[in-house]
């Protein structure tokens, strides 16, 4: 049986909250579950939007949290050798082209790209960003559009046409997430990725460049998203709470209950909380489920 890897991979935009908790420990529960290796990679490679000391408090959450990772912290900051290989890769086969699109433009495009750059190419003397041309990749690969079996969303299919051409190198110097991610989890030997259903729209890009560059893509599954009360995804721009340390083993409490474990036995402490549910891990009770209340959570 081929070795399992899975990993939890935050950006530092600011501390954990129940949400990226819940990420957390779905992937860590689905490693250990298999008897496989759980990473931590911090995704520091977009320094306007992160918060100064966010790592640390990501790092000190998931301890006071009982979840140990293997290994060495991975620092996406550090591995932009690898970005700059991957893509000459990407160039050598044909597939890049510069794009010096404003903005506004992108705006008022409303998401899809309509390839302008690739047909009236910029200047050299312009700052632009890198985009694949998705219709000569597919080409490339003999396939037209991108498809594979979500563990827990069943099957999905990307065509690209409602985004077009992506970007995998940024205006203003920065690589984008899409291949920056891809190259790491491919030289960390990652076998499955457990996130969020607001990342499972990412996960056709993220295969195309994987096969684009000669690797085997992962197992994908994509668990519901905790919400507020108007049904949006908790997170910093939604005002999501942090979590408070102190309460590590009620915010464990909750985080199981929206993986649909429900309450562990009173009395255990966080390590043998965990053990217990590693013991009782089903993703398959989260199957076509993308949302779940935050209050519903609250309320047991």
């Amino acid at each position: 049986m081929p070795t399992y890897v899975g990993r939890f991979a935050p950006s530092p935009t600011g501390p954990l909250h129940l949400g990226s908790l819940v990420c957390a420990l779905a992937s860590y529960l689905d490693a250990r579950s298999r008897g496989g290796r759980w990473l931590l990679r911090i995704e520091d490679i977009d320094p306007p939007r992160e918060q100064a000391g966010a790592s640390e408090l990501i790092i000190a959450s998931l301890r006071e949290h009982g979840l140990r990772w293997d290994g060495d912290i991975q620092w996406q900051s550090r591995h932009r050798p690898r970005y700059v290989q991957a893509l000459k890769t990407l160039d050598q086969l044909g597939l890049t082209y510069r794009c010096s699109c404003s903005r506004q433009r992108l705006r008022d495009l409303n998401g899809v790209y309509d390839g302008h750059c690739l047909r009236h190419p910029p200047k050299y003397d312009r700052p632009c960003a890198i985009r694949i041309n998705v219709s000569a990749a597919l080409a490339h690969l003999g396939i037209e559009e991108i498809s594979f079996d979500d563990r827990l969303q069943g099957p999905q299919r990307e065509d690209f046409s409602a985004s077009g051409d992506l970007i995998v190198f940024r205006r203003d110097g920065l690589f984008a997430y899409h291949l920056a991610v891809i190259c790491d989890d491919a030289a960390d030997g990652v076998s499955d990725v457990v996130r969020g259903c607001d990342l499972l729209n990412s996960s056709g890009a993220q295969i195309l460049l994987l096969r684009l560059l000669g690797h085997p893509p992962p197992r994908f599954a994509h668990i519901p998203m905790v919400c507020d009360e108007h049904g949006d995804k908790l997170s910093k721009q939604t005002h999501a709470a942090p979590l408070d340390n102190q309460h590590a083993r009620a915010n464990l409490q909750m985080a199981l209950r929206a993986l649909n474990l429900g309450d562990c036995p009173l009395g255990l402490d966080i390590s043998r909380s965990l053990a217990w549910a590693v013991e009782h891990w089903s993703p398959h009770a989260l199957v076509r489920r993308q949302k779940i209340s935050l209050a519903s959570l609250s309320a047991k």
